[in-house]
This record gives C-alpha cells, structure tokens and sequence, in this order.
C-alpha cells in the first residue's frame, strides 16, 4: 500500500516536472519563456463562457452607450499598438460602484464605472485599460493557471488532497472566482504586474498619451484604499511603491519628453465632457456592495504553507526551471 502510494506520488511529480517541457513557449509581448497549459484558442473559449455570468455578477453593463462606446474605441486603440492587434478585442464598463478592472482569457476586458468615477483625465483611464491589455497580451491569466496546476501537481504529490475541501482548493491556486467550472481572476505577481505596468505605458505612450496617467491611477488606488479594506483591484493587482517607484523609472528612461508641455496628452476637457458628466446623471450602480468582515479572496504565504505543506514559492517554481526563472 504504502509502496503504491510513494510510485502513485512520484509517477504524478514526474508528470509535472515533464508537463511544461512540451508547454513553454516565447511570448513575443515580453520575451519570456512561459508555460502556458491552454491554446489561444482555449483562452478565448474560456473567455467567452465566462462573459455573461461576469456581467450578470457585476450589476450589467453601464445603462450609457455613449460612455462604453468611447471605452471601447480608446481599447481598440490602444490594443492596435499592442503585439496582438488582430484578435477580437472586447471591452466592458461595469454598473458597479466596486473600483475594479481586470481581463479575462482571450482578450476580454473590463472597467467599474467605480473606478472611472475616480479618474480625472482619459491618460489614466488609458492606463488601466492598457495595463489589462498587457495582461492579455502576456498571457498572464493562462501563466498563472498553468502555475497553479503545477503547485497542485506538487500538492496532491504531497498526498494532502484529500485533505482540502473544494473552497480550499480554490483559494490555495489563487483564484477568485469560479464560472461554469472553470477558474478565473487569479491573482497575479508581483513580476506580473511590473510586466503589465510596463506594457500599459508602451501601449498607451505610443497612442499619445501621457504616461505618467498610470502613475495617477496607482495613486488614486492607494488613495482608496484608506488604511482599511483595499478596492477589488488590489486583491488581484497588488499596488506598491515598488510599483510606483518602477513606473517612474521606465518613463523616466523611456519617455524623456512627458514633462514638455503638449508632447503627450492628460485629456482632462474630454474626459470630463464623455465620462464623468455623464455618468453624474445616471442613477446609482447596480452593483458595490462591500464585501463581508474578514471576507478573504485569497489565502496569504503563511496560509497556503499551512495547508500545503509547502512554500508557495517553491511550488511556483516547479517543473522546467526556464519557465519559473519567469516568475
């Protein structure tokens, strides 16, 4: 029995060690080497499955075509600059009043007007929005997953699943939420995120906006935060100083010209004029309510290794050790 088990746990590490071998791939958005477990394809299946209950969860979609409209017009502008230009892009303004924004599989992309409402000019607003594209283009969602499947591999190697309910299981890979059986809104890294900032600010910078837009908005987040329970956003897109710090280190570098005086664009006439006019004259969200006291949608380090049995940095760096030097 007991020699059963320990050929059951290594036959399934060495699936896991093997699996991602076949699986990495250069993405041409950043450079690295990834182990992505779905297809293009599949993220865009998995993508749409995943859309209407999103929506449906999340108070609609906003009751004003003019103000979508426009965010859909600077999202297709500024994907068009990005290293997937031709897929079918879709962006998304929430009847919620929760300060949030993320991207689904397949290039799907989503904005509160919570989190508009707390803007002031489009160059921040292209700064969300480019930064969620860069999650696309990166594959960040499919990274994650297929690092989540790698830390179960180890996990259920450890023979401790029977051990772990479903909710458990959930929270142990980092994912949010749940839809039609498939996992979604994973929390990214911290290396993820210093990607999709990055990205965002090529994106928007090479539309002709501002980018220190997206410094603002990490601003405005932090800011909202308030010492107390931290916006939806910040459960999947930790904000930092580091992040502040490395924001203000590319542009410096990068974008010598965004102090000259009419070179990049703030938009803060037309942002007024397109979003928050108009959405000062809409009735309330459908959606916001705050979340429970204590609520957690995501277990801490200390947490998964409580459960896990192992850290979950090593767990992450399971498998071809390319893809994990990767982050």
């Amino acid at each position: 029995m007991n020699s059963l088990k320990y050929v059951s746990r290594l036959s399934l590490v060495l699936a896991f060690v093997l699996l991602p071998l076949a699986g990495c791939t250069t993405n041409e958005a950043t450079g690295r080497t990834q182990f992505l477990p779905l297809s293009w394809e599949e993220e865009v299946e998995l993508g749409n499955e995943a859309v209407p209950e999103f929506i449906e969860q999340s108070g609609g979609e906003l009751p004003a075509e003019s103000i979508v409209q426009y965010v859909r017009e600077m999202g297709n502008e500024l994907a068009a600059q990005s290293e997937m230009p031709d897929i079918e892009w879709e962006f998304y303004v929430l009847d919620s009043q929760v300060i949030n924004a993320f991207a689904l599989p397949g290039g799907k992309v989503f904005i509160s007007r919570g989190l508009m409402a707390k803007m002031n000019n489009e160059a921040q607003l292209a700064g969300v929005v480019g930064h969620e594209i860069g999650h696309v283009t990166a594959r960040h969602g499919n990274e994650r997953m297929g690092k989540a499947l790698l830390a179960q591999g180890v996990i259920l190697a450890a023979g401790i699943g029977g051990a772990v309910s479903d909710e458990e299981w959930l929270q142990v890979l980092g994912v949010g939420t749940a839809v039609g059986g498939q996992l979604f809104l994973l929390k990214y890294s911290r290396s993820n995120e210093l990607e999709a900032d990055e990205l965002g600010v090529r994106y928007m910078a090479n539309v002709g906006y501002n980018p220190v837009g997206q410094i603002q908005v990490m601003e405005i987040l932090r800011d909202a935060s308030g010492g107390s329970a931290p916006p939806e956003w910040l459960s999947t897109h930790p904000a930092s100083d580091t992040r502040i710090e490395n924001l203000e280190e590319i542009i410096t570098k990068n974008y010598p010209r965004h102090t000259d005086a009419g070179y990049y664009n703030f938009g803060f006439d037309e942002f007024k004029q397109k979003v928050l006019t108009p959405l000062s004259k809409l009735p309330p969200a459908q959606h916001g309510a705050a979340p429970a006291e204590g609520e957690k949608a995501f277990l801490g380090p200390a947490e998964f290794e409580k459960i896990a049995g192992i850290t979950w940095e090593k767990a992450m760096h399971a498998g071809c050790k390319e893809c994990a030097s990767g982050h």
